[in-house]
């Protein structure tokens, strides 16, 4: 699949297709990042966020043989506030087989993956950060590498889980790396708050970013919005597209 080109006009103007010093991130190898046999956490405020965020990722490590376990805090319920298509009672339902379903597509090997799945309340992450560290922490290891999203991504939900994610790594004594998410569509006036000098660049070939898309289009609910109420697809074309992008950016 070919990437798309950061000078593309097809989108409009963001950090992901505008940002110059995206060329310049400097690439990293696996065992640089994962140490040959070290176990990998994904630490995910939303069902999805593994995906979007580290969906290449994943699909290395497992190739490697890596132990993985995933930490998905919330069920992702409060997605569509006021909405009649999806409540809260059939997102709680709905959300976790579109993971699971999203996994399979990656290629992970559901039957042996840890999957720690937290229940806490999405949109409201930041009000129990306080809860989310020592949850976090019981599921870590000092050998652990830990990935969550960057602490400054925009998204409440986002920050508050790096946040606790980000102690309960230094309180295990584990490493801990951020990803960002939401930050790649600012607005390129907002690329100066990228901290480009911690950015590294996982290569993806082809078939893995291919693999990422496919497992995107798995979450059936994010892809619809609801104009009538006011609501956006929460997995816009737009973001879509950026996951056409042959690499991973992830903050050491």
């Amino acid at each position: 699949m070919k990437a798309i080109s950061v000078t593309d006009n097809r989108w409009p103007s963001q950090i992901w297709n505008s940002a110059h010093r995206l060329a310049d991130v400097p690439a990293i190898g696996l065992a640089n990042l994962v140490p040959p046999g070290a176990r990998a956490v994904i630490v995910s405020p939303h069902p999805g966020d593994e995906v979007i965020a580290n969906g290449g990722l994943l699909q290395v490590l497992a190739h490697h043989g890596h132990p993985l376990q995933l930490i998905s805090i919330s069920d992702g319920s409060a997605s569509h506030p006021g909405s009649q298509v999806w409540p809260k009672r059939r997102l709680s339902v709905f959300r976790p087989q579109e993971s699971a379903e999203a996994l399979r597509r990656l290629g992970l090997p559901l039957h042996s993956l840890k999957w720690i799945r937290g229940g806490f309340t999405d949109s409201a992450l930041a009000e129990r950060e306080q809860q989310l560290l020592p949850f976090i922490t019981r599921y870590l290891r000092p050998d652990d590498v830990v990935f969550s999203t960057w602490r400054h991504d925009g998204n409440p939900d986002h920050e508050a889980v790096g946040r606790a994610t980000a102690k309960a790594a230094a309180a295990a004594g584990a490493q801990f790396h951020e990803v960002p998410i939401w930050a790649w569509h600012w607005a390129p006036r907002e690329e100066h708050q990228i901290p480009w000098e911690r950015a590294r660049k996982l290569r993806l070939d082809t078939w893995t970013v291919a693999r990422k898309r496919h497992a995107a289009h798995a979450y059936a609910s994010q892809l619809q919005g609801e104009p009538e109420i006011g609501l956006e697809p929460s997995l816009s074309p737009v973001l879509l597209e950026r996951l056409r992008m042959p690499y991973e950016i992830i903050l050491m």
